[in-house]
């Protein structure tokens, strides 16, 4: 089964994933969509300091918004910072924590789930409160087309037995995001959550995690910018939000999450259980908190 979802994802990406895909589909976009002034409104962007984070920021300062940097790198993250005030003119706040390769975390987590899954929760979760009393308040994650190819696995989250591929724990990730984000539009009415595939972008993290594909696929790939545009779209239209909470967006549209025949649906318990598992974790790192 898996070489069928990998190659009807592939030839998907080919279609839908690449530059040709994005100037295909932007052709029914309404640039009046993204045109507007969100002065006065907070905006926390993860992984700012470089790629589509970055796009991302840039283009939500330049329409007044008031964004929050979260970096792994201190001194790349006041780089950013800096190039942003200076092309868009306006503030911007940031924080920064570091994570990186494949390896344990000194807390003993897989840094790939640490960073892709329960950092998302426990971030999200922590700011729940507080995004419950705002009006228009959203939560958008970006994850990966990749997630096509992957069932929930609850069995073995932190990827220690078998075989470790990057490649696929990383959407075995992507496919726990965008279980996630189901899971808390069911739970928080009040808050409009989304999630996303940029699409196969031109980011230094493509070139660092994915050598060869990107050597193949450089000349097809999409900006940073490109890769950006749904995110944008998604956090300051309001078109957005008349679309129901919890979807999974490509280009400014809804998409499926599953490929047809490739039996990655699992069952509500499965979803449930890492929702609890997740809790779990985040209740151990409140309980070790200084100040707890």
């Amino acid at each position: 089964m898996s070489w069928y979802r990998n190659a009807v994802w592939f030839v998907k990406g080919l279609r839908e994933y690449t530059r040709s895909g994005y100037e295909s589909a932007s052709k029914n976009f309404n640039p009046a969509d993204v045109e507007v002034n969100v002065a006065g409104r907070s905006f926390l962007v993860t992984g700012a300091n470089s790629g589509i984070g970055k796009a991302t920021a840039k283009e939500i300062a330049r329409r007044g918004g008031t964004v929050h940097l979260v970096c792994r790198n201190k001194e790349r993250a006041e780089v950013a910072k800096g190039e942003i005030v200076t092309e868009t003119g306006n503030q911007v706040n940031n924080a920064g924590c570091m994570v990186n390769n494949r390896e344990l975390t000194e807390d003993g987590l897989e840094k790939n789930f640490a960073t892709n899954t329960l950092g998302t929760y426990i971030l999200t979760t922590a700011l729940l409160p507080l995004l419950e009393e705002e009006a228009d308040a959203r939560v958008i994650t970006v994850s990966s087309g990749g997630m096509l190819v992957q069932k929930l696995d609850i069995s073995d989250l932190q990827s220690g037995n078998g075989t470790f591929d990057g490649t696929m724990v990383y959407a075995q990730n992507k496919r726990q995001q965008v279980v996630l984000t189901e899971q808390w539009a069911k739970a928080h009415r009040n808050i409009h959550f989304s999630v996303m595939h940029p699409g196969w972008a031109d980011t230094p993290a493509v070139r660092s995690s994915m050598p060869d594909f990107y050597q193949k696929m450089k000349n097809t790939l999409r900006t940073e910018a490109q890769g950006a545009d749904t995110v944008v779209w998604l956090a300051v239209s309001s078109e957005a939000t008349k679309l129901p909470s919890g979807l999974f967006f490509q280009d400014r549209q809804p998409v499926p999450t599953h490929l047809p025949l490739a039996s990655t649906h699992s069952p509500p318990e499965d979803e449930e259980k890492l929702m609890e598992v997740l809790e779990e974790f985040s209740q151990k790192f409140k309980s070790t908190s200084p100040g707890t």
